[in-house]
């Protein structure tokens, strides 16, 4: 077996006319989405899994994809949710004996399309330079113009809904009945190790399609609630907004993950804003505020809490802040027992150093039993 898979040409034309030719990988076709980029070195499965990167396509930033074959129980929901996939080097060598499938042939049985042999590094700076903007892959294209015609067609990531499309679309609960805290999780395309989180501290858990009322969660009598991640602009989410200050009323532990956050913030009047070229990875420095202490943590998000408006909210502090850029990682209620971190401390793939968030959360609602 060769190194990398032997395979026809294929091409990668950006917004602003940037055009790559590479070689073909995964399904044959011709897809876009909002280019980003991923600067772990490992866990591309759970990534390509995550709902969060749901409408992009996505720059593995490691020199080798595939080195490790994929497992069908390394999945962070219940299909790939990239558009497509950007890569230095695919391999087609994997060297776990566990692996179900090399990875050419795992996005084939996904339907994504994929380009290899990219300079990757140089589309990389390329986006910290110009930022976030909609791009294409074809196996099929080579016309640039063609290309931009196709393009064009392809939705912005800003003002874009895409939660409720992902979303759950029956409730489902995980654990036991007898456990002693109840918690309610309102999916925005949540991802499978933060339900383990909870269920391992002993919750039982009720998940939720986005659109459900309070009426209908609090029929689960839960103890606490959980606001999920996901894709999308949370500026185009008032149906989520509501749910948010509905949740926030009852008085009850209220812990949010990534878009969880977002919706804290505008629950409490502070905007969200599209950013440069968001944060993808499992590398980036975070500090806690409260207790001093940094951490290295899990990130997918390309929209942050305004951090102006939120210098004279009266409801909310800022408790974590990014260390590369002083971004908004974690906010506060005051006068509630709410908070919430926009990056990911599940950390699949990642570091564990922020699972204690989990703890805090289930401790949260002991006190309040």
């Amino acid at each position: 077996m060769p190194d990398q898979p032997i395979t026809a040409p294929a091409w990668l034309l950006l917004e602003d006319g940037t055009f790559f030719k590479g070689k073909a990988a995964g399904a044959k076709g011709t897809s876009g989405g909002e280019i980003c980029f991923n600067t772990g070195m490992t866990g591309y499965q759970e990534v390509f899994t995550d709902p969060s990167y749901t409408g992009q396509v996505l720059i593995m930033n490691n020199a080798y994809v595939g080195n490790y074959g994929t497992k069908d129980a390394d999945v962070e929901s219940d299909s790939v949710k990239i558009k497509g996939l950007i890569c230095k080097n695919l391999s087609a060598r994997y060297s776990r004996m566990m692996a179900d499938d090399g990875v050419d042939d795992y996005l084939v049985k996904n339907n994504i399309v994929a380009i290899w042999d990219v300079d990757t590094r140089a589309l990389v700076q390329h986006i910290r330079s110009k930022g976030a903007q909609n791009c294409i892959i074809s196996t099929e294209i080579s016309d640039p113009e063609l290309l931009g015609v196709k393009l064009a067609e392809i939705p912005d990531m800003d003002g874009l809904e895409l939660s409720s499309e992902i979303s759950t679309k029956e409730a489902y609960t995980l654990g036991s009945p007898n456990a002693p805290i109840r918690v309610a999780v309102l999916d925005f395309g949540v991802k499978r190790n933060i339900l383990s989180c909870l269920t391992e501290r002993n919750a039982f858990v009720k998940v939720f399609p986005a659109k459900t009322d309070i009426a209908t969660m609090q029929e689960f009598k839960p103890d606490g609630y959980f606001i999920s991640n996901g894709p999308g602009d949370p500026g185009s989410m008032d149906y989520a907004v509501k749910t948010v200050k509905d949740v926030l009323a009852t008085n009850k532990p209220f812990f949010g993950i990534c878009l969880g956050h977002q919706l804290l913030a505008r629950a409490n009047d502070i905007p969200t804003f599209k950013m440069h070229h968001g944060h993808r990875g499992l590398n980036h420095p975070v500090k806690n505020l409260v207790t001093g202490k940094s951490e290295i943590t899990t990130q997918n998000h390309g929209f942050g809490v305004d951090p102006e408006a939120i210098k004279t909210s009266t409801e909310l502090e800022v408790t974590h802040l990014n260390l590369n850029d002083g971004s908004i990682e974690g906010i506060r209620m005051k006068h509630k027992p709410a908070f919430s971190v926009q990056y990911h401390p599940e950390a699949t793939p990642g570091p564990h150093d922020s699972r204690y968030l989990f703890d805090d959360f289930v401790k949260m609602i002991e006190e309040t039993l």
